[in-house]
């Protein structure tokens, strides 16, 4: 039996074949660890997880940098700018209650239904392709884009979900830049040019919207969409990996798709695409005794929370029908992301649309996988 070495901090856990028996290390000891070779402070505990994302004296990000240095003064740098998600002043209380009220209102039984077909018209796409695209084509679908305008919206947002990551070549920074200005134009003529689709998300959004044409509101539009790329990309892969390793799963759910909801939320609790998050400190704090000064950054660890028993009992166990599920992949308090039914509905529809077109996942365990790179979003990439 091959052995791997545990992972050798925080960052390189994220795309460790099994990074949670060192998360459990990590967590049954002190609230907040200084690495200082990442030049970070780590929170792995749920209760401080959860106090460190109401805390505020942190910031999403630096006060120094409010859009990183490689970007700004880019079509990227400009998206990313005003996404709610980066800002915690009016962008964020301005914009954030238009998200949510528009998404809390979505129909997700008909948005099911929707990217089902949406995922019905990929039948050839290689798997990792397909969790990565499919979740775009299927909320841009949502937002009133035409069918045939979907396979271009999905190219242009990986190449711009490159800006979003410390790891990307200045070679990749330049092509989502590119690509931030093309989506911008994609949005602003779906926005002014047509009205918006009646019944579509995007409708919804402009309906709750002062004012429904800004560039800050196509802007978080294509911040939607980057969200729904990764993280929801991660928690159907996830879910993939998920069936692979359990032989029980797969049984229990043989043609019960009233289970798909169950599984998917589990998979989020107990693998989650999102593995962590960070915060930086814009004035001093004190937590759990240690002293944290303007300029420090906090990388708080959800996926190790998510598996604290004071948060979930049995967090080891894989338990399709968990009572009192919590689960903090997307996020607590101010900066909770407004996304995640809808995550999690296109995720199912997606998983069911595999599922029954065919894919057997115990042949997922045989070839195997490794994870895409990554500092946060735990990706798989199926061989």
């Amino acid at each position: 039996m091959t052995h791997t070495a545990p992972p050798s901090d925080a960052i390189a856990a994220v795309t460790h074949p099994n990074p949670y028996p060192w998360y459990a290390t990590l967590r049954s000891g002190p609230a907040l660890v200084r690495d200082e070779r990442l030049r970070l402070w780590v929170a792995s505990r749920a209760d401080v997880v959860r106090d460190l994302l109401t805390n505020d004296a942190l910031r999403v990000r630096p006060v120094a940098e409010p859009v990183p240095t490689a970007i700004a003064g880019t079509p990227a740098g400009e998206v990313f700018g005003q996404l709610v998600r980066m800002n915690d002043g009016e962008t964020h209380t301005t914009h954030k209650p238009v998200l949510q009220r528009a998404l809390a209102g979505l129909d997700l039984v008909s948005a099911h239904e929707a990217a089902g077909r949406i995922a019905a018209q990929m039948p050839h796409a290689p798997l990792s392709g397909f969790c990565l695209s499919y979740p775009v084509r299927a909320v841009a679908h949502l937002l009133g884009f035409a069918d045939d305008e979907l396979p271009i919206l999905s190219d242009w947002m990986r190449e711009f979900v490159a800006c979003l990551s410390p790891l990307s070549t200045p070679a990749q920074l330049d092509a989502a830049s590119s690509a931030a200005a093309a989506l911008m134009d994609r949005f602003a003529s779906i926005a002014n040019v047509r009205p918006a689709p009646h019944g579509s998300l995007l409708a919804a959004v402009q309906a709750e919207a002062p004012t429904p044409r800004s560039r800050t509101l196509q802007a978080n539009l294509v911040g939607l969409m980057s969200q729904t790329c990764e993280a929801t990309a991660g928690l159907l892969g996830n879910s993939l990996a998920a069936l692979a390793r359990e032989p029980d799963l797969r049984r229990k759910l043989a043609s019960r798709w009233e289970l798909l909801p169950a599984l998917i939320e589990e998979v989020a609790r107990h693998d989650p695409s999102v593995q962590n998050t960070r915060r930086f400190v814009a004035r001093s704090t004190l937590v759990d005794g240690n002293v944290l000064a303007p300029g420090d950054a906090v990388l708080l660890v959800l996926a190790a929370a998510n598996r604290d028993p004071a948060l979930n009992p049995a967090p080891a166990t894989f338990e399709l029908m968990r009572t009192h599920r919590q689960s903090l992949g997307f996020g607590y308090g101010p900066h909770a992301c407004p996304g995640q039914m809808l995550a999690f509905t296109i995720a199912a529809a997606g998983l069911r649309a595999l599922l029954s077109g065919g894919l057997r996942t115990e042949e997922l365990l045989a070839s195997g996988w490794d994870y895409q790179p990554s500092v946060n979003a735990r990706i798989p990439r199926f061989h």
